[in-house]
């Protein structure tokens, strides 16, 4: 048997058994709203950071200067030290693109409300069916309104 048929034959037998598939547990969306991490290490604010990378609403960055930016994070590049790292926050006033070095930061507060969190497909075919069971027709789903 070649190398290929025996390659074959086992990815054929993982198919057909249920206790092979790959099974991924779910994700637990955290309640970051609100919450003002610890920056004491390197460690804490490249964390940090990534919670608010990920995060879907607006952080509060305070700089070393006193300064503060407030604005979505869209972008961060990681880079050896505090100093090589960046956060990049489109700010909340409308204003251009701003890029922040982790070493610059004194503190991070998550203030605007996660637009992801309690967002998801089951709601909106919760509602879907809803509007079917009551009898309406042409049903459109719409997405809440921004604040």
């Amino acid at each position: 048997m070649s190398g290929r048929e025996a390659g074959r034959e086992s990815h054929e037998a993982d198919a057909a058994s249920p206790d092979s598939l790959e099974v991924v547990a779910g994700f637990e969306h955290q309640k970051l709203e609100g919450w003002v991490p610890q920056l004491a290490t390197p460690e804490e604010i490249h964390a940090a950071l990534e919670q608010a990378f990920d995060y879907r609403g607006d952080v509060l960055i305070t700089r070393k200067d006193g300064s503060k930016i407030e604005g979505y994070i869209f972008d961060r590049r990681q880079g050896k030290s505090l100093a090589d790292s960046f956060a990049r926050i489109l700010p909340k006033d409308g204003s251009g693109r701003v890029a922040v070095a982790y070493i610059d930061i004194a503190a991070l507060a998550f203030t605007g409300r996660d637009m992801a969190a309690g967002k998801s497909w089951e709601n909106w075919i919760r509602q879907y069916w809803e509007k079917k069971a009551a009898g309406e027709t042409d049903i459109s789903l719409q997405p809440e309104e921004l604040e």
